[in-house]
Protein backbone atom coordinates (compact mmCIF):
# COMPACT_ATOMS: atom_id res chain seq x y z
CA UNK A 1 0.00 0.00 0.00
CA UNK A 2 2.51 2.97 1.33
CA UNK A 3 4.62 1.86 -2.38
CA UNK A 4 1.27 3.35 -4.26
CA UNK A 5 1.78 6.56 -2.19
CA UNK A 6 1.73 9.43 -4.75
CA UNK A 7 1.45 12.39 -2.71
CA UNK A 8 0.72 13.38 1.18
CA UNK A 9 -1.48 15.95 2.72
CA UNK A 10 -1.18 17.32 6.05
CA UNK A 11 -4.41 19.05 7.75
CA UNK A 12 -4.58 22.19 9.83
CA UNK A 13 -4.93 21.25 13.22
CA UNK A 14 -8.90 20.62 13.40
CA UNK A 15 -9.38 20.57 10.04
CA UNK A 16 -8.72 16.89 9.23
CA UNK A 17 -12.69 16.30 8.10
CA UNK A 18 -12.36 18.85 5.62
CA UNK A 19 -8.97 17.99 4.02
CA UNK A 20 -11.00 14.15 4.12
CA UNK A 21 -13.79 15.36 1.87
CA UNK A 22 -11.31 17.24 -0.35
CA UNK A 23 -9.21 14.36 -1.31
CA UNK A 24 -9.28 10.95 -3.52
CA UNK A 25 -7.46 8.05 -3.80
CA UNK A 26 -6.73 7.93 0.56
CA UNK A 27 -4.85 4.79 1.28
CA UNK A 28 -3.64 6.16 4.63
CA UNK A 29 -3.88 7.73 7.22
CA UNK A 30 -1.26 8.68 9.80
CA UNK A 31 -2.53 11.46 12.26
CA UNK A 32 -3.15 14.50 10.48
CA UNK A 33 -1.15 13.20 7.40
CA UNK A 34 -3.32 11.67 4.46
CA UNK A 35 -1.52 9.38 1.92
CA UNK A 36 -2.93 8.82 -1.69
CA UNK A 37 -1.88 6.88 -4.29
CA UNK A 38 -3.06 10.00 -6.96
CA UNK A 39 -0.95 12.90 -7.79
CA UNK A 40 -1.04 16.33 -6.33
CA UNK A 41 -4.66 17.35 -5.87
CA UNK A 42 -5.83 21.09 -5.05
CA UNK A 43 -6.20 20.45 -1.15
CA UNK A 44 -7.38 24.30 0.52
CA UNK A 45 -7.28 22.71 3.73
CA UNK A 46 -3.77 21.13 3.52
CA UNK A 47 -1.23 22.70 5.55
CA UNK A 48 1.59 21.19 4.00
CA UNK A 49 1.73 18.75 0.44
CA UNK A 50 4.25 17.05 0.38
CA UNK A 51 4.50 15.79 -3.48
CA UNK A 52 5.87 12.84 -5.14
CA UNK A 53 6.98 11.42 -1.72
CA UNK A 54 9.44 8.38 -1.71
CA UNK A 55 9.21 4.75 0.13
CA UNK A 56 12.35 4.15 1.39
CA UNK A 57 13.34 0.86 3.65
CA UNK A 58 15.83 1.46 6.31
CA UNK A 59 18.58 -0.37 7.89
CA UNK A 60 18.92 1.87 11.35
CA UNK A 61 18.93 5.32 12.36
CA UNK A 62 22.01 6.31 10.34
CA UNK A 63 21.17 4.54 7.34
CA UNK A 64 17.71 6.78 7.32
CA UNK A 65 19.59 9.76 8.46
CA UNK A 66 22.11 9.43 5.09
CA UNK A 67 19.21 8.42 3.35
CA UNK A 68 17.70 11.58 3.58
CA UNK A 69 21.17 14.27 3.55
CA UNK A 70 21.65 12.36 -0.11
CA UNK A 71 18.49 13.78 -1.62
CA UNK A 72 19.04 17.63 0.49
CA UNK A 73 20.23 19.77 3.38
CA UNK A 74 17.03 20.62 4.67
CA UNK A 75 13.85 18.42 6.11
CA UNK A 76 11.08 18.58 8.93
CA UNK A 77 9.94 15.61 10.63
CA UNK A 78 6.22 15.05 11.23
CA UNK A 79 6.05 11.95 14.29
CA UNK A 80 3.23 9.63 14.04
CA UNK A 81 5.22 6.31 14.97
CA UNK A 82 8.40 5.71 16.49
CA UNK A 83 9.02 8.93 18.12
CA UNK A 84 12.10 8.40 19.71
CA UNK A 85 13.13 6.61 16.97
CA UNK A 86 12.33 9.43 14.65
CA UNK A 87 13.74 12.14 16.76
CA UNK A 88 17.23 10.40 16.85
CA UNK A 89 17.41 10.59 12.75
CA UNK A 90 15.86 14.11 12.89
CA UNK A 91 18.87 15.23 15.25
CA UNK A 92 21.36 13.20 12.69
CA UNK A 93 20.19 15.96 9.87
CA UNK A 94 21.45 19.25 9.80
CA UNK A 95 19.56 22.05 12.05
CA UNK A 96 16.79 23.95 10.40
CA UNK A 97 15.67 27.18 12.40
CA UNK A 98 12.73 27.00 14.14
CA UNK A 99 13.01 30.66 15.22
CA UNK A 100 10.10 32.85 15.20
CA UNK A 101 9.10 35.20 12.18
CA UNK A 102 9.79 38.98 13.01
CA UNK A 103 7.43 40.65 10.55
CA UNK A 104 7.86 41.98 7.92
CA UNK A 105 9.49 38.54 6.57
CA UNK A 106 10.79 36.96 3.64
CA UNK A 107 10.26 33.67 2.70
CA UNK A 108 12.76 30.79 3.23
CA UNK A 109 14.57 30.57 -0.24
CA UNK A 110 16.73 26.70 0.53
CA UNK A 111 13.71 23.50 0.23
CA UNK A 112 13.11 22.09 2.98
CA UNK A 113 11.40 18.35 3.08
CA UNK A 114 9.03 16.71 4.84
CA UNK A 115 9.32 12.91 6.01
CA UNK A 116 7.78 10.51 8.81
CA UNK A 117 8.57 6.61 9.50
CA UNK A 118 5.40 4.66 8.22
CA UNK A 119 7.58 1.74 10.50
CA UNK A 120 10.28 1.02 11.87
CA UNK A 121 11.96 0.60 8.92
CA UNK A 122 9.99 1.98 6.62
CA UNK A 123 10.13 5.69 5.63
CA UNK A 124 8.26 8.18 3.45
CA UNK A 125 9.93 11.47 2.55
CA UNK A 126 9.16 14.50 0.09
CA UNK A 127 11.69 16.80 -1.00
CA UNK A 128 9.49 18.97 -2.76
CA UNK A 129 6.58 20.45 -0.24
CA UNK A 130 3.94 23.00 -0.80
CA UNK A 131 5.19 24.82 2.27
CA UNK A 132 8.81 26.47 3.11
CA UNK A 133 7.94 26.09 6.81
CA UNK A 134 8.23 23.09 8.32
CA UNK A 135 4.69 21.36 8.90
CA UNK A 136 3.54 24.69 7.09
CA UNK A 137 3.28 26.05 10.51
CA UNK A 138 4.22 30.11 10.11
CA UNK A 139 4.98 30.99 13.43
CA UNK A 140 5.84 35.06 14.34
CA UNK A 141 6.96 36.97 16.65
CA UNK A 142 4.42 38.20 18.10
CA UNK A 143 3.22 41.99 18.67
CA UNK A 144 0.81 41.94 22.18
CA UNK A 145 0.84 45.99 22.76
CA UNK A 146 -0.37 47.59 19.21
CA UNK A 147 -3.13 45.46 17.20
CA UNK A 148 -6.40 45.13 19.20
CA UNK A 149 -6.93 41.31 18.69
CA UNK A 150 -5.59 38.79 17.45
CA UNK A 151 -6.26 38.47 13.59
CA UNK A 152 -3.30 40.56 12.49
CA UNK A 153 -1.68 37.48 12.25
CA UNK A 154 -3.33 36.46 9.57
CA UNK A 155 -3.05 38.89 7.20
CA UNK A 156 0.99 39.09 8.31
CA UNK A 157 1.27 35.35 7.11
CA UNK A 158 -1.05 36.54 3.62
CA UNK A 159 1.70 39.52 2.89
CA UNK A 160 4.34 37.39 3.37
CA UNK A 161 2.98 34.30 1.75
CA UNK A 162 2.49 36.58 -1.27
CA UNK A 163 5.78 38.27 -0.97
CA UNK A 164 4.53 41.54 -1.45
CA UNK A 165 3.85 44.32 0.72
CA UNK A 166 1.91 47.50 0.85
CA UNK A 167 4.00 50.66 1.22
CA UNK A 168 4.40 54.19 1.89
CA UNK A 169 1.42 55.95 0.19
CA UNK A 170 -0.47 53.64 -1.32
CA UNK A 171 -3.99 53.16 -1.03
CA UNK A 172 -5.68 50.24 1.23
CA UNK A 173 -9.48 49.39 2.04
CA UNK A 174 -10.00 47.15 5.13
CA UNK A 175 -13.86 46.54 4.67
CA UNK A 176 -15.72 45.53 7.55
CA UNK A 177 -12.19 46.19 9.81
CA UNK A 178 -13.07 46.45 13.34
CA UNK A 179 -11.72 46.23 15.62
CA UNK A 180 -8.92 47.07 13.35
CA UNK A 181 -6.16 44.12 13.26
CA UNK A 182 -5.82 44.20 9.80
CA UNK A 183 -5.64 48.00 9.53
CA UNK A 184 -2.98 48.36 11.96
CA UNK A 185 -1.13 46.02 9.84
CA UNK A 186 -1.96 48.29 7.13
CA UNK A 187 -0.92 51.25 8.47
CA UNK A 188 2.10 50.46 9.97
CA UNK A 189 3.49 49.60 6.40
CA UNK A 190 2.95 53.26 5.81
CA UNK A 191 0.28 52.92 3.69
CA UNK A 192 -3.14 55.35 3.79
CA UNK A 193 -6.05 52.74 4.88
CA UNK A 194 -9.87 53.88 4.42
CA UNK A 195 -11.56 51.59 6.63
CA UNK A 196 -15.34 50.68 7.00
CA UNK A 197 -17.64 48.90 9.83
CA UNK A 198 -20.94 49.40 11.58
CA UNK A 199 -18.71 49.05 14.13
CA UNK A 200 -15.57 51.49 15.30
CA UNK A 201 -12.01 50.41 15.60
CA UNK A 202 -10.44 50.17 18.48
CA UNK A 203 -9.08 53.78 19.57
CA UNK A 204 -5.20 52.66 19.40
CA UNK A 205 -5.68 51.99 15.73
CA UNK A 206 -8.31 54.98 15.23
CA UNK A 207 -5.45 57.42 16.41
CA UNK A 208 -3.48 56.27 13.73
CA UNK A 209 -2.62 59.49 11.90
CA UNK A 210 -3.21 57.56 8.07
CA UNK A 211 -5.77 55.23 9.10
CA UNK A 212 -9.38 56.94 8.18
CA UNK A 213 -12.48 55.42 9.31
CA UNK A 214 -16.27 55.55 7.70
CA UNK A 215 -19.05 53.71 9.89
CA UNK A 216 -21.16 52.18 7.59
CA UNK A 217 -21.68 48.75 5.38
CA UNK A 218 -18.67 47.69 3.59
CA UNK A 219 -20.18 46.14 1.35
CA UNK A 220 -21.69 49.34 -0.31
CA UNK A 221 -17.95 50.06 -1.76
CA UNK A 222 -17.86 49.72 -4.92
CA UNK A 223 -14.88 49.94 -7.72
CA UNK A 224 -16.60 52.85 -9.48
CA UNK A 225 -16.47 54.67 -6.10
CA UNK A 226 -12.75 55.16 -6.41
CA UNK A 227 -9.75 55.93 -9.14
CA UNK A 228 -7.39 53.19 -7.78
CA UNK A 229 -6.94 50.55 -4.86
CA UNK A 230 -3.47 49.30 -4.06
CA UNK A 231 -4.87 47.26 -1.68
CA UNK A 232 -8.40 45.63 -0.99
CA UNK A 233 -8.52 43.53 2.29
CA UNK A 234 -11.61 41.88 3.95
CA UNK A 235 -11.88 39.67 7.48
CA UNK A 236 -15.81 40.32 7.92
CA UNK A 237 -17.67 37.76 8.78
CA UNK A 238 -20.99 37.21 5.83
CA UNK A 239 -21.80 33.79 3.84
CA UNK A 240 -19.17 33.34 1.18
CA UNK A 241 -21.02 33.11 -1.95
CA UNK A 242 -22.22 37.01 -0.57
CA UNK A 243 -18.44 37.84 -0.46
CA UNK A 244 -17.81 36.19 -4.01
CA UNK A 245 -20.46 38.38 -5.13
CA UNK A 246 -18.95 41.64 -3.82
CA UNK A 247 -15.18 40.77 -4.95
CA UNK A 248 -16.08 40.10 -8.55
CA UNK A 249 -16.98 43.80 -9.78
CA UNK A 250 -13.58 44.63 -8.26
CA UNK A 251 -11.64 41.91 -10.07
CA UNK A 252 -12.93 42.76 -12.86
CA UNK A 253 -12.88 46.40 -12.69
CA UNK A 254 -9.01 46.89 -13.40
CA UNK A 255 -9.22 49.11 -10.35
CA UNK A 256 -7.19 46.99 -7.83
CA UNK A 257 -3.75 45.96 -7.62
CA UNK A 258 -3.90 42.94 -4.79
CA UNK A 259 -6.86 41.44 -2.55
CA UNK A 260 -6.84 39.76 0.40
CA UNK A 261 -9.98 38.05 1.52
CA UNK A 262 -11.14 36.03 4.09
CA UNK A 263 -13.79 33.47 3.51
CA UNK A 264 -15.50 31.83 6.89
CA UNK A 265 -17.57 28.89 7.20
CA UNK A 266 -20.19 28.02 9.91
CA UNK A 267 -21.83 24.44 10.76
CA UNK A 268 -22.03 22.24 7.63
CA UNK A 269 -21.27 24.42 4.63
CA UNK A 270 -21.31 23.86 1.10
CA UNK A 271 -17.32 24.41 0.39
CA UNK A 272 -18.23 24.65 -3.72
CA UNK A 273 -17.65 28.36 -3.64
CA UNK A 274 -13.94 27.92 -2.40
CA UNK A 275 -13.75 26.54 -6.11
CA UNK A 276 -15.07 29.27 -7.64
CA UNK A 277 -12.47 31.75 -5.62
CA UNK A 278 -9.53 29.73 -6.63
CA UNK A 279 -10.86 29.68 -9.78
CA UNK A 280 -10.31 32.95 -10.51
CA UNK A 281 -6.84 33.64 -12.22
CA UNK A 282 -4.13 34.55 -10.41
CA UNK A 283 -5.67 33.48 -7.34
CA UNK A 284 -4.10 31.53 -4.00
CA UNK A 285 -6.57 29.93 -1.92
CA UNK A 286 -5.36 28.11 1.39
CA UNK A 287 -6.12 27.32 4.89
CA UNK A 288 -3.12 29.69 6.57
CA UNK A 289 -1.80 28.77 9.72
CA UNK A 290 -3.37 31.76 11.27
CA UNK A 291 -6.98 30.60 10.45
CA UNK A 292 -9.62 29.29 12.00
CA UNK A 293 -12.80 27.64 10.40
CA UNK A 294 -11.88 29.91 7.15
CA UNK A 295 -9.82 29.79 4.12
CA UNK A 296 -7.74 32.94 2.93
CA UNK A 297 -7.77 34.30 -0.83
CA UNK A 298 -5.22 36.12 -2.23
CA UNK A 299 -4.96 37.27 -5.57
CA UNK A 300 -2.92 40.01 -7.34
CA UNK A 301 -3.49 41.61 -10.89
CA UNK A 302 -1.99 40.20 -13.82
CA UNK A 303 1.74 41.63 -14.67
CA UNK A 304 2.04 42.98 -11.26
Amino acid sequence: MQRNVQSAYLAAEGFEKQLEQELEGIVDRRERLFLSDQPVQPAFWAQNIWRNPQVFEIESINHAARILKSIQRNWSLYSTSHHRRSTLIQEKLPHVSAKPLVFPATLPKAPLGAWTLLDQNLLLASADCSSPFANGEVVFEENRTGPPNRAYLKLWEALTLMEALPRQGEFCIDAGGSPGGWAWVLAKTGADVFCVDRAPLDERVMKLKNVDFEQGNAFNLKPEDFDFVDWLCCDVICYPEKLLGWITPWVESGKVRHMVVTLKFQGEPDYSVAGRFAGIPNSDLRHLFHNRHELTWMWKRGND
